[in-house]
């Protein structure tokens, strides 16, 4: 069989407050929406921004860390993979479908001054938590610190 692969990268600003439900059996799910933003400059050379909504959906601790943390307007980088589900309308019974992007890694951008305590990063792989005191630039935490970096 040939190799495939389902992978979503964004980096975005969430839409509105997550909302979050159980699941009958108690597992936490929190779903959103998260706007990435394309700037291209239009025939006259003027900048133009382009806008695109992606739906977004966590389940078990990295639901509750969006819970706990994650509201509108926060800063995300977010690593998953494209899901589409389907059902059938309870009123029409037409089929309904939906894709969503079913979250695997994430790390809060938003520094304190955004109303977040500080960057954050959870990986379904890894299972840890970690938190780490932000600096002045969003991408500078993703950057790699060598022996000759640190003060000390």
């Amino acid at each position: 069989m040939a190799k495939s692969v389902n992978k979503v990268i964004l980096l975005g600003n969430v839409g509105k407050d997550p909302e979050i439900r159980a699941t009958p059996n108690g597992t936490i799910v929190a779903s959103f929406s998260l706007a990435t933003t394309d700037r291209t400059k239009d025939q006259s050379g003027n900048w133009t921004d382009k806008t695109e909504w992606h739906n977004l959906v966590a389940f078990q601790r990295t639901a509750e860390i969006i819970r706990d943390y994650v509201k509108k307007g926060s800063k995300l980088y977010v690593e998953g993979k494209l899901q589409t589900r389907s059902w059938d309308d309870k009123n029409t019974g037409e089929k309904k479908y939906r894709t969503e992007i079913v979250i695997n890694d994430l790390s809060l951008l938003s520094g304190r001054g955004e109303g977040e305590g500080g960057s954050y990063s959870r990986s379904s792989g890894a299972g840890a938590f970690n938190q780490s005191t932000p600096g002045p630039d969003d991408l500078s935490q993703a950057a790699e610190i060598s022996d000759d970096d640190i003060p000390f």
